[in-house]
């Protein structure tokens, strides 16, 4: 892939480093380099990362080409400290404007949607995270902390005010289902693809009642998709139906469309039948996404859950990190997302096969984040 922006370590190295010039033996830059190529190379947690450039037989010209300046790396004890001091606002800001400016390089194909997935995670023992994903990419676009004792509902117009809305589609799920939020995304000429569940009742009733009716439905309904998958025993069929029917009637910044998704999966083994259904609106016009499209936008969404958290959960061992000190875990969460990003922007589909591959090759995941 031709590149036409900076590499990775220039964004780094605009990183301000908190801690004082006097006694400092290793540049901030130069250990945040060291530990995404150790990440990329399979290194989970920062007691793996001091680890892994001990007994490399090519330790000298490593740490040049990171920028350390002297003839050893950071021990375990040094990477917890200043991993922990690293500002991370700063941090989430420049790595956030790496993932747009990739994002930006790699337009879509005309007529391809830009999907944006919205969701929060949380760190295990520490505070709950909320991300912003490329459905096209699998990049992270951003991330910000959920403050304690709260939802991810306050801090979603603080995430979106550092993305580019215009022209993009936002999905989430139902938590985020919020008129505040759709104006936010609307006002910026944004689109948004939002879930409906019980935590709208009225909302949701609505919404089911317009497809209730297998009489009266079909003179409401304006576009329907069905899909169908076969795999690991199950067979999954989806049908989502939509209707501009309520466009007047709900009280909903921007609404277009809304749409009932039924979801059937059927256990090949046993026969048993199993059925979901879900409702949602959206600000897109059917002219722009038919059903077809929402049901692409609604199955992109989740993205985020199998590319982004399965991956730093089961690959890189987030949910079993014991880090807890100060903004160590989410300054870790941050450098995992970049380097998944980094991995998939060089055309990796499986994480694990990315990892080996560099694992072995320590000049190219150098000269991947730039040095």
């Amino acid at each position: 892939m031709i590149k036409t922006i900076r590499p990775l370590a220039e964004y780094l190295a605009e990183i301000r480093d908190p801690r004082k010039a006097k006694g400092l033996r290793h540049p901030l830059v130069a250990i945040l380099c060291l530990v995404c190529v150790a990440l990329m190379s399979g290194a989970k947690n920062p007691k793996a990362i001091a680890n892994w450039w001990k007994n490399r037989q090519d330790l000298g010209p490593l740490l040049k080409r990171l920028g350390f300046t002297k003839s050893y790396g950071p021990s375990k004890s040094t990477l917890y400290r200043v991993l922990s001091l690293v500002p991370i606002e700063c941090l989430e800001a420049k790595l956030q404007q790496w993932s747009e400016d990739n994002l930006a390089d790699v337009p879509p194909s005309p007529g391809e949607l830009e999907g944006v997935a919205v969701d929060g995670k949380t760190l295990r023992g520490s505070r709950r995270l909320l991300s912003a994903f490329s459905h096209r990419l699998g990049l992270t676009l951003g991330q910000l902390a959920v403050a304690d004792k709260t939802n991810e509902i306050g801090p979603t117009p603080d995430l979106l005010a550092g993305l580019i809305i215009e022209g993009r589609i936002f999905t989430m799920d139902a938590l985020l289902t919020r008129r505040e939020i759709a104006q936010t995304i609307v006002d910026h000429k944004g689109d948004y693809v939002m879930i409906v569940k019980d935590n709208q009742p009225t909302l949701r009733a609505d919404i089911e009642l317009l497809f209730a009716d297998p009489e009266a439905a079909p003179s409401f309904v304006e576009d329907c998709s069905v899909t169908t998958d076969k795999g690991h025993g199950r067979l999954e069929v989806r049908t989502l139906q939509t209707s501009s029917a309520l466009n007047d009637y709900l009280d909903w910044p921007g609404l277009q469309q809304v749409f009932r998704l039924e979801r059937k999966t059927i256990i090949l083994k046993t026969g048993e039948v199993r059925t979901e259904t879900v409702c949602g609106l959206t600000s897109l016009t059917a002219q722009r996404a038919g059903a077809a499209q929402l049901q692409g936008l609604v199955r992109g969404h989740w993205g985020i859950e199998n590319r982004s958290y399965w991956v730093r959960d089961v690959t890189f061992g987030e949910d079993k990190s014991q880090v807890r000190h100060g903004y160590l875990p989410q300054v870790m969460a941050a450098l995992r997302n970049c380097v998944i990003s980094l991995l998939r922007l060089h055309n990796f589909r499986l994480i694990p096969d990315a990892l080996d591959y560099f694992a072995a090759r320590s000049l190219e995941a150098l000269a991947a984040i730039g040095c």
